[in-house]
């Protein structure tokens, strides 16, 4: 009925009818890996021992103590976030740049990566700063495009800024050191934030009325009060942020440990801030909580689906088309960065990292591709995931917090500079693969295929086998 060869692409195909459709992933994965391997199993084409693997690998992935990180960041970020520590920090860093054309910009940037160090989710991250910043900006003159825009793209950084929770799952997607993607993403993440700045500057000159300076009566007398509430707000953050990547980095602490860590830290700087409470507790155990069994039942989705895959040889068949791509490396990550591009319409970073990445990765070791430079490259593509008009998920959270006033098209139409500036920084990414590797620990240099052990072989004194004498 089929020829063995169809089957894999059939497989692919299901599965982006059902993303389109709208169905959740999780369910999705798992009812056309089953479905495909019942069709394998009476078409000959899919042998059922390989379903007897199934229960080992569910028990692998409950019992991966890398996959604790997820959750203990994600509370750590929910505590930070919900503790009042963005309002502090975009209140003091505004005034701070109040005086000069773009100065609210100019915070919502830099308060933006500092707020996704902490987050880590772009939801959160995008949400307290349209809360916080959108009706200020409104008040002050803002035009409507740039203010929505730079709330949105400054949300996005938290994808790529550790501890980003996407470098966590990557890492563990290309069996690759969590610390190692985290210095990776240092120099992306700096451009990320130096492209967003410089854009502003630019815009600042041509079109200063789009963003005009706070009146003094907004931003007060400033002087060293204003300073303290900058630091105090800047400062126990980036201390905490610094500790737990310092252990990473060093190898002092797993990422499980690094995580717990920083959970018991955020506990701490919202003690501090006198705003801890058990009402704070429940609220970031719940997100915690439904994060992270999205996060399994989908990687549960994506286990299914992948074994019935491998099991057709659906690897054999990605590999084939992939690495016969005209042009070889640079062909392949042309195509693989269009690609992803495009399924971030449709698939959220999640499921791209569960589904896609495996695929692509036996590709990208036959091609002699750096895996912590190729993960850290797709990391910034998936930023685009959430800033693609009409899907982009972080335009819907903009859209459910922005005042009526504010018109869909114009958070449309105020995404798409910044969507062109994350695609330039891919190409840099791409044309100067230093930007990653430039951080990574390069070892002692020495190539261990080129040592070689010289031993002496030691005059040892002959055995007296005889028998024992009485």
């Amino acid at each position: 009925m089929f020829s063995h060869g169809v089957m894999p692409p059939l497989m692919f195909g299901g599965m982006i009818c059902f993303m389109i459709i709208g169905f959740p992933v999780a369910f999705s994965l798992i009812a056309v890996g089953l479905f495909f391997g019942t069709l394998g199993i009476l078409t000959d084409h899919f042998h059922p021992s390989f379903l007897q693997a199934l229960p080992l690998r569910f028990y692998g992935i409950i019992s991966n103590d890398l996959l604790l990180a997820i959750p203990f960041f994600t509370f750590m970020g929910a505590i930070l976030e919900r503790c009042g520590l963005a309002e502090d920090l975009l209140e003091g860093t505004g005034k701070l740049f109040g005086k000069v054309p773009g100065g609210l910009a100019y915070a919502v940037i830099i308060v933006g990566a500092i707020l996704g160090a902490i987050t880590g989710t772009v939801a959160a991250s995008v949400i307290a700063m349209g809360v916080i910043s959108l009706p200020v900006m409104m008040r002050y003159g803002y035009d409507q495009k740039l203010a929505t825009g730079v709330i949105a793209a400054s949300g996005t950084i938290t994808q790529l800024i550790p501890p980003s929770l996407v470098l966590i799952v990557l890492a563990e997607q290309l069996g690759k050191p969590v610390g190692d993607m985290y210095l990776g993403a240092i120099g992306p993440s700096i451009l990320q934030v130096l492209l967003f700045l410089g854009y502003v500057l630019i815009l600042s000159f041509f079109k200063p009325q789009t963003m005009p300076p706070l009146p003094p009566e907004a931003i007060g007398e400033g002087g060293w009060p204003l300073i303290k509430q900058v630091l105090w707000g800047m400062i126990p953050s980036i201390v905490l942020i610094a500790l737990v990547l310092g252990t990473l980095a060093l190898g002092l602490a797993t990422p499980t440990e690094a995580g717990a860590m920083g959970a018991v830290g955020a506990i701490v700087l919202a003690a501090m801030h006198r705003r801890l409470s058990w009402g704070l507790i429940r609220q970031a155990m719940a997100s915690t909580m439904r994060l992270t069994a999205m996060v399994v039942f989908i990687l549960i989705g994506a286990t299914v689906f992948s074994l019935v895959f491998q099991g057709m040889d659906g690897s054999r068949w990605i590999e084939h088309l992939l690495s016969q791509l005209p042009g070889g490396r640079v062909g392949f990550l042309i195509f693989v960065n269009i690609f992803v591009f495009f399924i971030a319409f449709f698939l959220d970073f999640f499921e791209i990292a569960f589904i896609i990445i495996p695929l692509l990765v036996p590709v990208a070791v036959k091609l002699d591709i750096n895996l912590i430079w190729f993960g850290v490259l797709l990391c910034v593509n998936m930023q685009t995931a959430f800033m693609h008009p009409p899907f982009g998920f972080a335009l819907f959270y903009l859209r459910g917090i922005a005042p009526p006033s504010i018109r869909t098209s114009q958070i449309y139409w105020g995404a798409i500079p910044w969507l062109v500036m994350q695609l330039i920084l891919v190409v840099i990414v791409i044309m100067w693969p230093e930007s990653v590797t430039y951080w990574i620990d390069a070892g002692t240099g020495v190539d261990p295929s080129t040592i070689e052990l010289n031993i002496q072989p030691l005059d040892a004194p002959a055995l007296d086998m005889s028998p024992p004498k009485f």
